[in-house]
């Protein structure tokens, strides 16, 4: 007798924004993996055609669209082409960036950035893949990519931190919406991990150190370390979740 539900993904379709680099090539490499097919979205198209490349050489289905999440135009196109899959049952909100700084010496540019990308993409990619499942009659998971700021606050991420505490409420809200059409809406909360974007603040050895100060276990996350929340949450395993903010901080929040 099998007690245990699979986290296998054979059968379904995921699509994947933030694709190209970091968490979201990580999450979009490990969902095919599980056995899912994958649409990847990111604004460089030869950056999804590289991970494309590496899920198709493991055996796996990958297609790419170029677009920006900022865009409903964009995020339209790249649900359409994802909703061509019968299959179409996963969405995972990745796309995002950073600029840090004090509040007071933030421009205004880079706070609408932020805004843009981390709150409005997320809320547009959300929308519209909702909207396709809600129109099949379909249940599905949405896992959106929050962090742990925003949970907590941290010195120079002002801006920062009020988009991912604004991501975990639109998740929290979205999963009680959706929740009577059988849509999940979770997130993942990771701590500092070792990306693209990450590596210019890492590199900064003051900055550094008070990070791993902060983390109970004593270092930064590698992206391999988030990818199993990804697919737990997005697998029959997790069923009963919605309305979830998962940390993968290493215990920061746990202070």
């Amino acid at each position: 007798m099998t007690l245990l539900p699979s986290q296998r993904l054979d059968g379904r379709h995921a699509l994947v924004t933030g694709a190209g680099r970091g968490i979201g090539r990580a999450c979009a490499i490990a969902l095919a993996e599980a056995g899912a097919s994958v649409t990847l979205m990111a604004r460089s198209e030869d950056e999804l055609r590289r991970v494309a490349d590496e899920i198709t050489g493991a055996g796996g289905r990958a297609e790419v669209v170029a677009g920006d999440v900022r865009s409903p135009d964009d995020v339209a196109r790249a649900v359409a082409a994802a909703g061509d899959h019968g299959e179409l049952a996963i969405c995972v909100n990745a796309a995002g960036t950073n600029r840090p700084g004090p509040l007071v010496e933030t421009a205004l540019e880079d706070l609408d950035l932020l805004l843009d990308v981390n709150v409005r993409g997320t809320l547009l990619v959300c929308r519209a893949f909702g909207a396709a499942l809600l129109e099949a009659g379909r249940p599905g998971r949405v896992v959106n990519i929050s962090s742990q700021m925003g949970e907590v606050g941290y010195p120079g991420r002002v801006a920062y931190c009020t988009t991912k505490h604004a991501v975990n409420g639109l998740t929290k809200a979205l999963a009680v919406e959706w929740a009577p059409h059988g849509i999940t809406v979770n997130a993942v909360a990771p701590t500092f991990v070792r990306t693209p974007l990450t590596e210019p603040m890492l590199a900064d050895p003051a900055f550094r150190t008070d990070v791993e100060r902060r983390i109970p276990l004593g270092r930064v996350g590698e992206v391999g370390e988030v990818v199993g929340a990804v697919v737990f949450l997005a697998s029959e395993q997790a069923t009963l979740v919605t309305g979830h903010v998962l940390a993968v901080d290493g215990g920061w929040t746990a202070w």
